[in-house]
């Protein structure tokens, strides 16, 4: 199959292509469990196989797929097809930043293969979590296990030739019931790193019970609390909501197509510009953030992208001024010759597609935020004189070049001169983005730094649902609108 590949991808260079590549994915195996008040509400697995190719022809992409390879040369005839007639409407010619020819394998680090665990096991599991889940005030209990494992081989007519064996583990866990109003409160608990591999034996019994027991007892606080009050205040973000915080609007605002204007789906474009690299001030100068894909066990961390490209540690924000951006071969190219500098001295590796049938865009890896010098949680509380603390998404509002937001939370704790005085229910906040960046006041240190995943950011048309994860400290922001 690979010399066929290879043989093909030759063809089309002596036809004129100036550049082609395949992704070929021999095999990809998805499952999921859903268990909702102790009964099993689904049981779904799915395989797929197939190849993508991509042909670079008089500075026009020309794309096929097909899931039968058996008539290899069709497909890459479409898409050379494809190609010629994308040239003759071509409004601004297709180059691609230089990069080495690499002959690589890349392993996700897991000890147990999640697919090959029975399914008896995987029931119990769930069925063990809902007994637990199962206490006085909890009406809804839900848990859900998703398993994804798949091969994928990466040629092109450059040299390369990459193999990547990715396994993926999410979990969620979630309680809710009626407070006093009748309105709907709920606690959920999904799986960020717990060690250093992500196969089945990040599905941890102990650690897993432990939140079954906080899940439940925060819901029970929510339910006799009362409503989140409205007032200018400090914001302290938990990861469970900084996460969010940073995908919306550093992450989706700093991918170079939508800051180009060709991706305005899912919440628009970007208000960032070409001329703000090396000059906006993003952030106060506590903030340093990176698009780092060799974390450690997360889904950000693939070891190459979709144009070959090693995975890496790009500098976004650097002390609050903004430096960098999430790109691949062809927008940074693009976007120096827009700018008329060069802004980018390269990919930043972050060109990936959801599937074979789709095509690669820029998609965030890991958008992390460095850890600071604040302390933990309770130093940053002890230090704050009015405001809350704020964890669990509940919901999100973008504005459509992401230049503002509201969010509502699960949960908030209200803080005066120094403690944490009661639990508080509806509990929102909102602002301009660079406003509330420029606000904060305090980052926690590593003790409060977690790896959030992130298993279905949408992105594109079609959709491209992508994984990744944000590594984010606890974080305060000042001067914030709280409660409307």
């Amino acid at each position: 199959m690979l010399d066929q590949i290879k043989q093909e991808i030759d063809r089309l260079k002596s036809r004129g292509a100036t550049y082609a590549d395949a992704r070929w994915y021999p095999a990809e195996d998805s499952e999921q469990l859903v268990m909702v008040n102790g009964n099993l509400k689904a049981n779904e697995s799915s395989n797929q196989s197939g190849i993508g190719i991509r042909v670079l022809y008089k500075g026009a992409w020309g794309f096929s797929a097909a899931s039968d390879v058996n008539n290899l040369p069709a497909i890459f005839d479409s898409a050379f097809d494809n190609a010629k007639i994308a040239a003759e409407r071509v409004t601004f010619p297709v180059r691609l930043a230089e990069k080495e020819a690499l002959q690589a394998t890349f392993t996700s680090p897991s000890k147990e293969d999640p697919t090959k665990v029975p399914l008896s096991e995987k029931v119990a599991f769930l069925s063990d979590m809902d007994h637990k889940l199962d206490q006085p005030g909890v009406i809804q209990r839900y848990g859900i296990l998703n398993f994804d494992k798949k091969k994928t081989i990466f040629v092109d007519s450059e040299g390369s030739q990459i193999e990547k064996n990715i396994t993926e583990v999410f979990a969620f866990l979630q309680v809710s019931a009626l407070d006093k109003a009748g309105v709907m409160q709920s606690r959920t608990f999904r799986l960020n790193r717990t060690g250093l591999t992500r196969g089945w034996e990040s599905i941890d019994p102990v650690f897993f019970t432990q939140q079954c027991e906080r899940i439940v007892s925060e819901l029970n606080q929510l339910l006799v609390a009362g409503d989140c009050p409205k007032e200018i205040g400090s914001v302290i973000l938990k990861p469970g909501q900084m996460y969010l915080q940073t995908h919306e609007t550093i992450g989706h605002a700093l991918e170079l197509d939508r800051i180009l204007g060709y991706e305005l789906a899912f919440a628009g474009g970007s208000f960032v510009t070409l001329d703000d690299f090396g000059k906006l001030r993003y952030g106060s100068e506590k903030l340093t953030v990176r698009a780092d894909a060799t974390v450690p066990n997360s889904p950000g961390s693939f070891g190459f992208d979709d144009d070959g490209i090693p995975a890496q540690n790009n500098l976004l924000i650097d002390k609050g001024i903004l430096v960098g951006a999430i790109n691949g071969r062809q927008m940074v190219e693009e976007a120096n010759a827009k700018a008329r500098r060069p802004i980018f001295q390269g990919s930043s590796g972050a060109n990936r597609a959801t599937a074979f049938y789709r095509v690669p865009i820029e998609r965030m890896t890991n958008i992390d935020i460095d850890a600071g010098h604040d302390g933990t949680l309770d130093d940053i509380v002890r230090n704050t004189e009015n405001g809350i603390v704020l964890d669990g998404d509940r919901s999100w509002s973008i504005g459509s070049n992401r230049e503002q937001f509201h969010f509502g939370t699960e949960m908030g704790w209200l803080v005066k001169d120094g403690k944490i005085t009661d639990v508080v229910k509806n509990s929102t906040y909102q602002g301009d983005t660079l406003k509330f960046w420029n606000s904060l006041t305090a980052v926690g240190d590593e003790s409060t730094w977690e790896v959030v995943y992130v298993s279905n950011c949408g992105k594109g048309q079609p959709n491209q649902v992508m994984q990744l994860g944000h590594g984010i400290p606890v974080c305060r922001f000042d001067n914030v609108r709280i409660g409307e």
